[in-house]
């Protein structure tokens, strides 16, 4: 699996399993918190619904937790764009100059002299 790269760009660009496995995690994470929220948005309209004081004043705490929910995703998906960013560069650089390792880093080919 190290160093194992695939061809999925349709443009023979090759991508680095352990980039496809970091875009994978984050994915997963952003699906969680979504589907959490979600919830957080039923419980919150039925709580509106009941106009009972109680579950009003226990939307102030969910309204918060939705809040910051939403504050993870986007900085999971800026960390995504980041990372996705990079690779791209460094595999850019990798078909300019070399290979593109597991580790991310652009290895050097050896030009030999025509």
């Amino acid at each position: 699996m190290e160093g194992e790269t695939f061809s999925g760009l349709g443009n023979g660009t090759q991508v680095d399993n352990k980039v496809l496995q970091t875009f994978q995690k984050s994915f997963v994470q952003v699906q969680a918190i979504l589907d959490q929220n979600r919830l957080l948005i039923n419980e919150i309209n039925q709580n509106h619904e009941s106009k009972i004081p109680d579950n009003l004043s226990r939307n102030v705490g969910l309204i918060r937790e939705l809040n910051n929910n939403i504050r993870r995703v986007v900085d999971l998906y800026a960390d995504l764009s980041s990372s996705f960013t990079k690779s791209m560069e460094a595999m850019s650089e990798g078909d300019s100059a070399g290979t593109m390792r597991s580790d991310g880093k652009a290895g050097q080919k050896r030009v030999r002299p025509g």
